[in-house]
């Protein structure tokens, strides 16, 4: 056997390798290890009381931490027979919108967008992409700001509780957001001009369309969480029945688990969610959509990073009616539980994809629990277009460090985040 290794994954959430294992000039398999150990957290939060369990699970993460609150939140609010209060239905769509522009602007620009324009890393962009460069920090701090704002903390934020808010954020603060998302559309809107500029390599394009799945969210806007999931095929189902369909398997060569559908591979993310909602979206987000969006984005998962770059504008031009909406409210007692044994699901679209929680209670204390990560559904996807990218790279006579750099692009187009889905390339010739 011989190997090509990329021992450590840059630019990725947490660390991995791939394995590509070659027999004389054919790629006999393609594996994407996760060698992070698991950390159990189902099974430590077993016991605990839901106030507990919601300020545990984001610690799973520190970048999609509010997407673990929510939907940690939304579970326990279903197994408790809690409908939270409307000012906290739109004070949590806020923060999502922070997480969004603070996860969509460090992944678009600071981590692939490298790849493309031929630098190691965005440090090394600095004397040609100054302005750009600095776009991104401002961009990551804005969203940093709205999720401090909104949750108490920039990461782990324990404002947002069962039942609402310990604390709703105030008149000025929001004002002030309000005004700056105004001020910064020409940032996001640059994002997608960068984005849209590239000619995406098709080594990585299957030929037919994949299957994406997202959430629904409701009343047919474009947003971060729902009750049902919608697959690209036109089928949806209620969140409750998520195991149905992402059936989780473990793999030998993996600490996570893997999901498939039918038996088949799908991708979950920006793409999935501009695939399935992308018509709901208004402003410029839609006309940018339109404008870039072909049948391409159905079966080349690089058009990921272009969909997080439109969602980047949606989450911009979304703020200033959010803060009016949550500003426009008094704010509400936190609801109480009505029961204390009941089981319930929360989805929420986290940066990269669909995120579940499911919770069953008894007694007042965790009974079960069982979390569902993006990464962990996305990686048997990510494994079949990384061997179809070696194949075709290592046909095409490339080097490598070429071959090496094309599956660390396809692998990081995914935004994954290998902390959540409990290291990402090596490549062996028989």
């Amino acid at each position: 056997m011989t190997e090509l290794n990329v021992h450590s994954l840059a630019r990725v959430e947490g660390h991995g390798g791939i394995t590509v294992t070659l027999d004389g000039k054919k790629v006999k398999s393609v594996t994407l290890d996760i060698h992070e150990g698991p950390r159990l957290i189902e099974q430590l939060v077993r016991g605990m009381k839901p106030e507990d369990d919601v300020n545990t699970v984001p610690r799973i993460c520190a970048i999609c931490t509010l997407s673990h609150k929510f939907a940690a939140i939304r579970g326990m609010e279903k197994a408790l027979g809690i409908t939270p209060p409307e000012k906290a239905h739109l004070t949590r769509e806020l923060m999502m919108l922070g997480e969004s522009i603070e996860s969509n602007s460090l992944h678009t620009m600071l981590l692939a967008l490298p790849d493309f324009l031929g630098y190691p890393s965005a440090v090394a962009m600095l004397n040609d992409y100054t302005d750009d460069v600095k776009r991104a920090l401002r961009l990551k701090k804005f969203g940093n700001h709205i999720m401090e704002t909104t949750s108490g903390r920039i990461v782990h934020g324990e404002n947002p509780i069962i039942g609402g808010f310990g604390k709703y954020p105030g008149k000025k603060a929001l004002e002030d957001i309000k005004a700056k998302s105004h001020e910064m559309i020409p940032d996001v809107k640059r994002v997608v001009e960068l984005f849209a500029g590239i000619e995406m390599p098709k080594y990585a394009e299957v030929d037919k369309d994949k299957v994406f799945m997202s959430v629904d969210a409701p009343k047919k806007k474009y947003h971060m969480y729902g009750d049902r999931t919608l697959i690209s095929n036109g089928k949806d189902f209620d969140v409750e029945d998520y195991k149905k369909y992402t059936n989780e398997r473990v793999v030998a060569h993996s600490f996570a688990k893997r999901s498939l559908y039918n038996e088949k591979t799908f991708m979950v993310g920006a793409n999935a969610r501009m695939i399935n909602m992308g018509k709901r979206l208004g402003g410029e987000a839609a006309d940018l959509l339109k404008e870039h969006y072909d049948k391409a984005w159905l079966r080349n998962p690089l058009y990921n990073d272009l969909a997080q770059a439109i969602e980047l504008v949606w989450a911009m031009e979304s703020l200033p009616e959010a803060c009016d909406r949550v500003m426009a409210m008094d704010d509400p007692p936190h609801e109480q539980p009505t029961r204390l044994t009941g089981s319930g699901t929360g989805a929420v679209e986290a940066p990269r994809g669909t995120l579940y929680h499911h919770y069953e209670l008894k007694d007042g204390l965790v009974d079960v629990a069982d979390i569902i990560t993006p990464t962990a559904q996305n990686l048997d996807d990510i494994e079949i277009h990384l061997k179809l990218t070696a194949e075709r790279m290592l046909a095409e006579g490339k080097g490598t460090d070429e071959v090496r750099l094309g599956l660390e692009t396809v692998a990081r187009a995914y935004d994954p985040c290998i902390s959540c889905a409990t290291h990402l390339v090596t490549l062996k010739r028989a």
